[in-house]
């Protein structure tokens, strides 16, 4: 066997680039300080993936996945391949519990690794379709081994190992246990089931632990004797098949499939840094509504009271800015605020005639008449922060743009997914209880 790599070449090779590149992207990605401390926690298994792929890319490895049912042969088979026992085997199903490697020594000075995995019918659906994307997620090449014509179970694994387009070998293990014309029909049989999938030739016939032969000799004096004879370990054609993959494109499969893992964390992590910042943004968004509705609802003096509270939204359109990576100003906040309020001014105009009319209403009321008065107007407050502080979100989160449809419709489709009745009750409710909660500790002082 020829080694795959003859020397180190003086000047970096195309493979060479792409390895040098796939290592700087995931580097970059580990080392982000923009991404929350909360996302990377939360994607902290993603993160620790990425460190070994790195390291992976450093040892300049390539890694192959075995992969099938249980007691197909997975193990005996990477035996064969290695030339020595290092993956257990067993005549009991399922000898592989958990993911086993083992380095190629014929390729490359054991910078190709084999990776057995266990059986996926040992797994119920969902684990195994999980256990399919991890397998193909590290691995750089697939082996599927079956032992048959494909099984419903093979061929949804086939298919969820193909969706990540990484070259994938069929082999029919144990091979020796069919006639020529038998084994023939089969391979021609799997190679069609397999090429929508994988793509055409892409199945091999293998005898990782072939079955003893029997033998019958006749001895002189005429007589039948049987006799059990080893026959040799058949996986000559799946090596050179490998080799030629691996000394073409090894490398750069290892490139490939390590940048496709980091851009598709990138992704998740951008998907959860905008999920973060949303969850982030209605809690804010909700201390700001609790505050101005009990400004409002507390504050004695007739309007006045609407004023002060208009210095609340400010605060809270600046920290939303904060919140999406902007720095507003409050001469920038006042400018978002106006263009917000001129659209809820259009469309529920009633709310500001029926808020001024609260505003009156509180200081001619007094006791009790004056804390229900004032929750409801608080309530409306309530509602108009959370209203402002949705649409400031939006804008904030499209990068300071209303997009093509304009201030008008983001704020509409605000409103109508709002349940207002139902959030005025709630906000009524809630700082009814707040207020009382307040006059109960001042009578104490």
């Amino acid at each position: 066997m020829r080694a795959w790599r003859s020397g180190k070449r003086e000047s970096a090779t195309l493979p060479d680039a792409h390895l040098l590149e796939a290592n700087r992207n995931l580097r970059e990605l580990l080392e982000d300080t923009s991404v929350p401390a909360a996302v990377r926690q939360a994607l902290e298994p993603e993160f620790r993936e990425v460190e070994r792929l790195a390291e992976k890319l450093q040892r300049e490895e390539v890694h192959i996945a075995v992969f099938g049912r249980v007691g197909t042969g997975k193990s005996s088979l990477c035996n064969a391949l290695l030339g020595r026992e290092v993956f257990s085997t067993s005549t009991l199903h399922g000898e592989t519990q958990v993911t086993q490697s083992g380095a190629l020594d014929a390729f490359d000075a054991g910078h190709v690794v084999l990776l057995d995995t266990p059986g996926i019918d040992e797994l119920d659906g969902e684990a195994r379709e999980r256990l399919a994307r991890e397998v193909a997620g590290r691995a750089d090449v697939v082996l599927m081994v079956v032992e048959g014509d494909l099984t419903d179970i093979e061929h949804r694994a086939l298919e969820a190992i193909a969706g990540r387009h990484l070259p994938v070998l069929m082999v029919l293990n144990k091979a020796d246990r069919y006639t020529g014309d038998e084994r023939e029909a089969l391979l021609a049989r799997l190679d069609e089931r397999a090429t929508p999938f994988i793509g055409a030739g892409r199945v091999l016939a293998a005898s990782a632990d072939p079955r003893p032969e029997t033998v019958i000799r006749v001895l002189p004096d005429g007589s039948e004797e049987e006799t059990r004879r080893d026959r040799p370990v058949d996986v000559h054609a799946l090596r050179e098949r490998l080799w030629a993959l691996l000394e073409a494109e090894g490398k750069t499969l290892a490139a490939l499939n390590a940048a496709l893992f980091a851009s598709e964390l990138d992704s998740r992590v951008a998907r959860r840094v905008v999920e973060a910042r949303h969850e982030l943004a209605e809690q804010l968004i909700r201390r700001y509504c609790i505050g101005k509705g009990l400004a409002v609802a507390a504050n004695p003096v007739p309007v006045a009271d609407l004023l002060a509270a208009a210095g609340i939204d400010v605060a809270m359109v600046m920290h939303l800015g904060r919140l999406y990576g902007h720095s507003p100003s409050r001469r920038e906040a006042g400018r978002l605020l106006a263009t917000i309020a001129a659209q809820l001014l259009a469309l529920m105009g009633a709310y500001w005639g029926v808020n001024l009319v609260s505003s009156a209403l509180k200081g001619v009321s007094a006791g009790m008449t004056t804390v229900v008065t004032g929750a409801a107007q608080g309530a409306l407050a309530w509602y108009a922060t959370l209203v402002t502080g949705k649409a400031a979100e939006s804008w904030f989160a499209g990068g300071k743009s209303w997009g093509e449809e304009g201030p008008r419709a983001t704020v509409r489709g605000i409103l109508d997914g709002l349940d207002r009745d139902s959030i005025l009750r709630d906000a009524r409710r809630e700082l009814l209880g707040l207020l009382d909660r307040s006059e109960g500790l001042d009578r104490q002082d």
